[in-house]
């Protein structure tokens, strides 16, 4: 029989917890653990002779405020959460639950502000040094980042993008005074070490997700200031025009998925060697009836076939991120086999 609760290990309430799920459950769970994790737990579960009621109860009540403790975090923050445990609970359990969750959980800097609205931090941050502006968007979602530098004035963009770009290592110290400027109402909570964040991929994401006329000023403007950077930043990037370095597969793909007035307007304005690559990859009917719309359809503004541009494009990187096709970078690292 297994011991009484107070002498249960971790493995034993994980044990406790799956036979009382039933093998369905079970199965899912095991579906998330490595290898070594499933024989161990599978040896504690094989050693459990009986549970009764009580021992089952209580891990399964344990578990239940555990995954509530980590669904407050996900809501607003630690701070959130011990609030709201404290008053459904009482300050001793609220503690526990906390403390067992923060001992092996980490919590991104600015969690919080990930919830935020744009604009809201936007609002905030716009007068702030730009090197403050940088480490902030460094930790948000790249939408999130790239909607506010979109925002910021244009004579300070390509300055936070590089400060982003060549951003290392930063001291919990800075980020918790920074964390503590920005964050109002709830508590944060950082993991103790020195935080990796920014880089290179870091902008190249921020800088993905703005329209095409900012994304020309920041590299344009990091060219003067840092020309390496700027072509390094350009390596990792796909803008409208590198759709001719698509495999005609990919190519074919990517016509399939786009909306056909976003491409008809793209190829407005496109080279003659972008858009043979694209016609040459339709059936000669589709090819003959886009040629015939872009003649008939006169000017256009520069900002929707702009826009018309950054959709295909968004359409390219999904469908990398998904796996359905591949961009081949810059610098010749990549073999595609």
């Amino acid at each position: 029989m297994v011991k009484a609760k107070t002498e249960l290990t971790g493995k034993q309430k994980a044990a406790i917890l799956l036979i009382s799920l039933g093998p369905d459950v079970s199965a899912e769970v095991y579906k998330h653990l490595s290898e070594e994790e499933i024989e161990q737990l599978t040896l504690e579960i094989s050693s459990v002779r009986k549970v009764d009621s009580n021992q089952k109860e209580q891990v399964i009540d344990q578990f239940h405020q555990i995954a509530l403790a980590q669904d407050y975090i996900t809501q607003g923050g630690i701070g959130y959460a011990k609030t709201i445990l404290e008053k459904a609970l009482g300050d001793g359990e609220a503690s526990q639950i906390i403390n067992r969750l923060t001992s092996s959980l980490q919590v991104r800097p600015f969690d919080f502000a990930r919830k935020a609205d744009p604009t809201q931090i936007l609002n905030f941050i716009q007068n702030e040094h730009p090197q403050t502006i940088a480490l902030i968007l460094s930790y948000l979602d790249s939408e999130q980042s790239a909607q506010i530098l979109s925002e910021l004035p244009e004579d300070i963009q390509a300055d936070i993008a590089r400060r982003i770009a060549v951003m290392d290592s930063t001291s919990p110290d800075v980020i918790n005074e920074v964390e503590e400027i920005l964050e109002k109402k709830l508590s944060a909570t950082v993991t103790q070490d020195y935080t990796q964040t920014g880089g290179v991929q870091a902008v190249v994401e921020v800088l993905n997700g703005v329209d095409r006329s900012t994304e020309r000023t920041i590299l344009d403007e990091l060219e003067t200031q840092d020309p390496e950077l700027a072509e390094e930043i350009k390596k990792r990037m796909f803008v409208f025009e590198d759709i001719v370095t698509l495999d005609n597969r990919a190519i074919q793909k990517v016509i399939r998925e786009v909306d056909n007035e976003d491409l008809i307007l793209s190829l407005k304005v496109a080279s003659e060697e972008v858009q043979q690559v694209l016609f040459s990859n339709m059936s000669n009917r589709m090819a003959e009836n886009f040629k015939e719309e872009m003649e008939f359809m006169g000017p256009v503004r520069l900002r929707n076939v702009e826009e018309a541009q950054t959709r295909i494009v968004s359409t390219v990187r999904h469908l990398e991120e998904i796996g359905e096709i591949v961009i081949a970078r810059g610098g010749g690292d990549d073999i595609i086999v």
